[in-house]
This record gives C-alpha cells, sequence and structure tokens, in this order.
C-alpha cells in the first residue's frame, strides 16, 4: 500500500478519486445486495416488529462503529485530522436537519444512498428522486437556500471540545459501543432468519465505510497536495458531483468525485450478476408529489445535518461526533412520526413494506 502512495503514476488527488471509487463499488455492490435501508429499518422499528431490516442496520453500523474504533485506537485513524470532531459543530443543524430529513426519506421511500443504489439496478423513479435531492442540497449550500440554512445553523453552535465524544468519555468506550451493537446485531439476527443471509454483505458496507477512513487517513499522510480525511457521505459529494458535470469541462478528482458513481457502478454490477436489475418508472399507483416533496426535505435537511443517513449517522457517528449522532437520533424520530402519520395508517394490517420496496 505504501508503494501505491508513493506512486508518481497519478497524483495525489487522482489517488484519491481511485479509492473513492474502490470504495464505492464496494459500498455499493454490497448495500444492494444486503438490502441496506435506514428507512426500511425505521418503519420496522416503529412499527413494533423489530427484524431483518433492523438486523441489517444494525450490522452495517456496528461494524462501522467497531472498525472504525479499532482504528482509532491502534493509530491507523488520527481523530486531529477528522473534521466532524476537531471543528465547531451545529446542534441545532444537526437536529432540524436530521428531522426534516428523517420526514423526507419516509416521503420518497428511500433515504440518499438508498436513492443511489436504486438507481443503479434501474430504478428510474429513484433516479429523478435523488436528482431532486442533489439539486436541492447544491441549492442549500451555495444558492437560494442558504440563507436558511446558515441561520438554522447559528442557532446553536457548539464548539470542537463538546462534539468530540471521544475526549468527554471513558477510553474505550467506542470499543465498548462497537462490539455492544455488534453484538446486540447478532441477536437480532439470530431472531430473523430472513437477513442471515445478508449479514455478510451488510458487513461488507460497514466494512468499507470504515474503509474508507483508513485510506484517506493514509494518503493524506503522504500526499504533497492537501488531501482531506473523509469518510462515506453523499449528500454535498453527490451535489458536486452533479455541479462539476453541468458547469465544469473536466472534472477534478477527489475522493467524493469518485465515490459516487462508483456505488452506482457497484449497485450495477451486483443488480446485473443477480438478475434484479429492471427498469422501473413513475405510474398512476406509485405517485410523484411525495417523492419530489421528500426530496427536497432530505436535500435540505442532510446539508443542514452535515450529511445523510450515512455520512451525519453512520459515518459520523462511527468517530463519536455529538452532532452526527444527533442528526441520527432525529432522523430516527421524523421517520417515525412520519409513517405513523401519512403511511401507517393506510396499511394497517398489511406487512412492512420490503425493503427499498418504491
Amino acid at each position: 500500500m505504501e508503494a501505491w502512495f508513493m506512486s508518481d503514476v497519478l497524483g495525489d488527488l487522482e489517488k484519491a478519486g481511485v479509492g473513492g471509487l474502490v470504495v464505492g463499488l464496494i459500498f455499493g455492490f454490497c448495500a444492494q445486495r444486503s438490502q441496506f435501508c435506514l428507512r426500511a429499518a425505521t418503519i420496522e422499528f416503529w412499527r413494533g416488529s423489530i427484524g431483518p431490516k433492523v438486523a441489517i442496520w444494525l450490522t452495517v453500523f456496528g461494524v462501522t462503529l467497531l472498525l472504525t474504533q479499532i482504528e482509532v485506537t491502534t493509530g491507523i485513524l488520527s481523530l486531529r485530522d477528522v473534521r466532524q470532531v476537531t471543528s465547531a459543530g451545529t446542534l441545532s443543524g444537526a437536529l432540524v436537519g436530521g428531522l426534516l430529513f428523517g420526514i423526507g426519506m419516509i416521503l420518497s421511500r428511500g433515504c440518499a444512498s438508498r436513492l443511489l443504489v436504486l438507481s443503479g439496478t434501474g430504478n428510474m423513479r429513484a433516479l429523478v428522486t435523488g436528482l431532486v435531492v442533489t439539486v436541492v442540497a447544491q441549492a442549500s449550500l451555495t444558492g437560494v437556500l442558504s440563507p436558511l440554512r446558515e441561520g438554522l445553523s447559528r442557532l446553536w453552535i457548539i464548539g470542537p471540545e463538546a462534539r468530540n465524544l471521544s475526549a468527554l468519555l471513558p477510553q474505550g468506550t467506542g470499543l465498548l459501543l462497537g462490539a455492544m451493537t455488534v453484538g446486540l446485531a447478532l441477536v437480532v439476527l439470530w431472531r430473523s432468519p430472513l437477513a442471515r443471509p445478508l449479514a455478510l454483505a451488510a458487513a461488507g458496507v460497514g466494512g468499507a465505510i470504515a474503509l474508507a477512513w483508513a485510506y484517506t487517513q493514509a494518503l493524506s499522510s503522504t500526499a504533497f497536495e492537501p488531501v482531506p480525511v473523509v469518510g462515506v457521505t453523499f449528500t454535498g459529494p453527490s451535489a458536486d458531483t452533479l455541479m462539476a458535470l453541468i458547469t465544469q469541462p473536466s472534472v477534478a478528482p477527489e475522493f467524493g468525485i469518485g465515490l459516487v458513481p462508483g456505488v452506482f457502478l457497484g449497485s450495477l454490477l451486483s443488480a446485473v450478476t443477480s438478475g434484479s436489475f429492471r427498469f422501473q418508472a413513475f405510474d398512476a399507483s406509485t405517485g410523484m408529489t411525495r417523492y419530489m416533496v421528500g426530496a427536497a426535505l432530505m436535500g435540505f435537511g442532510g446539508m443542514l445535518a452535515g450529511g445523510c443517513a450515512v455520512g451525519a449517522g453512520v459515518t459520523g457517528g462511527s468517530v463519536l461526533s455529538l452532532t452526527a449522532w444527533a442528526a441520527l437520533a432525529a432522523m430516527w424520530a421524523g421517520a417515525g412520526v412520519t409513517d405513523a402519520l401519512v403511511d401507517k395508517p393506510r396499511t394497517l394490517g398489511a406487512a412492512v413494506p420490503s425493503v427499498g420496496t418504491r
């Protein structure tokens, strides 16, 4: 690996882009095979039938948390280089943004990462919805919605000292939490035979997220050009990728730019090889309005919260960022309330929708 980093064949940014592509391929392939989906897990949880969807989500979160904390403990990952715990953060943004994101993912029937994965399986509803998420995210970052986002962010700012839970909790707490979450996932998997065949792929999703931390840390330590230490997130990189394709004659490589097409291609490969690829579009039964409203809420909420269900929730949570844990809790709460008000009354007596049903 050291020889790869020291090679002059590619520049530092190109190496970051290639790394993002590889991580994305692994993430996309495993996410499609495991049917990893926060929306499905929250529906199952709040409806009181904890089973395969929750088991898959717990496996991803637990493996990510445990592996990332092992990287921190062994020195593979230095938290001093991780923005989520070394800079000031917005707790108001995490709470309000997470709540809006949770509402949006129920309305659009998938979070940002799930929409990208479903797009690779031929789901045109997911592709269109994901594009709306991306456009609204960009408008929230630098466009017409940015003043509102900045105003909400400034309501409750916390410094890095309060944001870094690793510095506030007893040493080893992160490892313990990771081991406990994996243990809980195994218990739920034992009780959920439907999820057992998918568990290995779910662990692959968590491994891909942890690999992103290790790879960008190693590259950052040897690079001549500034290469940030980043994890897996989708709201910001998707917006960057789309804007680069629209406004630039060539796309500057970086980890996030490689990640997004990598996830799409990984999901496509998984769908084709498993025989599950098929085109799906909006029709009278699916409707379209709720998807667009949900996409707008996710785009704005994701930017306000500092990331999507994976970026803020799983990736940020794995380095014990307080704002990430707050955003994740708000996503679960927003999803639960929205499902109870919008979908549950119409599906009483019916089974919980399958993962990624759109």
